[in-house]
């Protein structure tokens, strides 16, 4: 019987297509822990099978294990040979064994680069046809997948398929070749360290070593200011001296005795209206920038929740760079669903009623997706984390269409003698969009007495401030993903793992990030002797010619090409330079470790370190002074572990996190946790180590 095979990306996007297209019962096919979904529609016999991510990657085409660079000889492989993967086999061989019998192939992975080169791969190396169908929808609900379906595009999307080669080849070029190197160069002097770079790591990591540099370098100055406190008609005023800093003590002295003992006028009196218009519809960088300083959640935690509520089709696709929200999305019909929502009953409602809607939107474009707005259905059985973030997409897409708000600024200048003062103020008027983003729509509001031009100032006192000048701030990861946007490095749908990638190096670490002194040597290294390595002009000029291959037509061949001849001279001059590099990052791998592995100081004046035992496999801390001192402590074996750098405030010993899968991060003191533990022990079974936060670290 001969049948359409319609390929997705994932399987609850399979059963999501399965049940918008099927017209009576749909038949779920499980093979080796894998399902498959048939159904009729008018009549013709359709098969839904996902892919579960990309089922192939890119591999050296040797069969030599013999690390070398550069190598630029690449072959797509099954992604289940790797070991950590082999969960992929069984998705593997279901499309394999329904091979037979298609007569047509549609393609309805993710409409995005990567999902484009997923179901490529699987056409031409599994299927073994070169061209099919294409499905393109931007949500999973019914009526964009029947729309989809009923208006496929009679080929694949080739210019995106070409860029999507492109970049994974040009990243396994860069990253395989730069990491060898970097890594060989440290085994050729004596030291071992997972380490890696990478097309764009390198640029994204000199940003933050140099803001790091930046802040060290940075010397305070001290300046002073004067501040006024006073009462008018009894209500209290705060203004500071209309020179704002001093940066000479003696003249802020001066200006001083100059108020002494003088009464304070309002000398003028100025208010200001102005207009905030709503804020833009998000893109997914502006999602995570959002997320990350509302809810503290990473970019890519913020990824992979917006994916699990896509996939319920409750949002729109949210890898996109798109500020747009077309009419074609039916702004009614999203409202009208919104409305039946409880929570959003109110506001919805409230926008129904207007006799026209029209979104504020920005200018940023996606060929392929709108931006992220919320669908109307309504999520079911969501978490915490899935909640908050929902919320903050429905309020968005609400206030969008809200009307500017309206807030008033106050400047008032009160003379005190020959010195003047100035107090401001700012209140909101109209909240107009405001309300429909409360409470993430946060204003500051500090509304000044009633003044006006003449009236008396009660002086209560003038206090002379001194401060100092304030080093460069620290980059978050909210910050870090607005100067990638802007300087074009990665794309939206990678630029939370890199930022990871990042931190499981161990080249950054803490939430206002810092660069490891492992980070800033490698960057320093990188940079003295390979600078295009850290190029950001370098990166940009790729990502350019890469975006080129899908909307310009140009040809992926020749930037491979380009790519080829680039990496060799940037290599040659690495291995000139490959001892120095070595020793650079060598000398700093042993003060990294150090500081990696050690929590504090034994009771007997040895170190407390993190040892792994070689004949239990397991990590414990254990004193550096041993067979002399036993003392040691146990630690959870299952998760990634760091030494945090905040103390216990009851012992001093570094605290330690923990992170595992599927937990929130927590930290604790090693030695209060174990003694806590031997206090409250009940039985004689022994030590449990802690898997939660407890007594002495917070």
């Amino acid at each position: 019987m001969a049948y359409t095979l319609i390929l997705t990306e994932k399987p609850s996007a399979a059963l999501r297509i399965a049940e918008a297209l099927g017209e009576g019962k749909i038949q779920e096919v499980k093979r080796s822990g894998a399902a498959y979904y048939k159904i009729k529609r008018k009549g013709k016999d359709i098969v839904i099978v996902p892919a579960v991510g990309h089922l192939f990657l890119l591999s050296q085409d040797s069969e030599s294990n013999h690390w070398t660079y550069p190598v630029f000889s690449v072959k797509w492989q099954p992604t289940y040979l790797d070991k950590n993967n082999s969960w992929a086999k069984k998705y593997f061989q279901n499309i394999q064994f329904l091979k037979k019998g298609a007569e047509e192939f549609i393609s309805a992975t993710d409409y995005d680069i990567e999902g484009s080169v997923i179901a490529y791969n699987i056409f031409r190396f599994i299927l073994g046809v070169k061209n099919g169908k294409r499905m393109k929808f931007s949500t999973l609900t019914k009526p964009d997948i029947v729309d989809a379906y009923e208006n496929a595009s009679q080929k694949l999307d080739f210019p995106q398929i070409e860029a999507g080669l492109a970049r994974h080849q040009l990243d396994w070029y860069f990253g395989i070749n730069v990491t060898r190197a970097i890594t060989l160069a440290l085994e050729h002097v004596g030291g071992y360290w997972t380490l890696s770079t990478g097309r764009v790591q390198g640029p994204v990591l000199k940003i933050f070593a140099d803001r790091e540099k930046d802040i060290r370098d940075f010397i305070p100055v001290p300046f002073w200011q004067l501040q006024l406190s006073g009462l008018i008609k009894d209500k209290k005023i705060t203004a500071l001296h209309i020179k704002h800093e001093f940066w000479k003590k003696e003249e802020a002295t001066d200006a001083l005795e100059n108020c002494k003992n003088k009464d304070g006028i309002v000398e003028d009196v100025e208010k200001k209206q102005s207009l905030l218009n709503p804020p833009l519809p998000f893109d997914l960088t502006t999602l995570q920038r959002e997320s990350y300083n509302l809810f503290g959640y990473s970019p890519k935690q913020t990824l992979d929740i917006a994916q699990s509520l896509y996939e319920q089709a409750s949002i729109s696709y949210p890898r996109t760079a798109s500020q747009k929200l077309p009419a074609k999305i039916g702004y009614k019909t999203i409202l009208s669903m919104l409305a039946q929502q409880k929570d959003y009953a109110a506001l919805a409602g409230s926008l129904l009623a207007r006799k026209n809607l029209k979104p504020r939107e920005g200018s940023k474009t996606d060929t392929a997706h709108p931006s992220i707005f919320p669908t109307g259905v309504k999520p079911q059985k969501l978490n915490s984390v899935q909640k908050k973030l929902y919320d903050l997409i429905v309020k968005r897409f609400l206030s969008v269409f809200g009307e500017p708000a309206e807030r008033e600024m106050t400047k008032a200048v009160i003379a005190a003698g020959k010195e003047k003062f100035v107090a401001h103020g700012v209140v909101t008027l109209e909240e107009g969009w405001i309300k429909f983003y409360r409470p993430y729509s946060r204003f500051k509001e500090e509304a000044l007495p009633e003044i006006k031009k003449g009236d008396k100032v009660s002086i209560k006192g003038i206090d002379l401030l001194e401060k100092e000048t304030q080093p460069p701030a620290r980059l978050t990861q909210a910050s870090i993903l607005k100067e990638m946007d802007k300087l074009n490095l990665g794309t939206k749908a990678t630029r939370a793992q890199i930022l990871q990638t990042l931190y499981d190096r161990g080249y950054i670490k803490e939430k206002s990030i810092v660069v490891t002194e492992l980070g800033e040597a490698v960057s320093a290294a990188l940079d003295k002797y390979c600078p295009e390595i850290t190029s950001v002009d370098l990166t940009r000029r790729f990502e350019e010619e890469m975006q080129a291959i899908e909307t310009q037509g140009a040809k992926k061949e020749d930037i491979i090409s380009e790519a080829e001849a680039e990496l060799t001279k940037i290599l040659q001059r690495f291995k000139y330079s490959e001892k120095n590099i070595g020793e650079e990052i060598y000398r700093a791998i042993i003060n990294f470790e150090k500081t990696q592995h050690t929590i504090g100081a034994c009771k007997c004046g040895g170190e407390l370190k993190v040892i792994h035992s070689k004949r239990t496999k397991k990590r414990f801390i254990g004193c550096s002074n041993y067979p002399k001192c036993h003392y040691s402590y146990p630690l959870p074996q299952h998760g990634q572990m760091t030494v945090h750098t905040k103390t216990c405030n009851k012992c001093g010993l570094f605290l330690v996190t923990i992170k595992q899968a599927g937990r929130r991060p927590w930290n604790y003191c090693i030695r209060c946790s174990y003694e806590n533990q031997q206090d409250n022990k009940d039985n004689s079974t022994g030590l449990k180590t802690p898997e939660k936060p407890a007594k002495g670290g917070k």
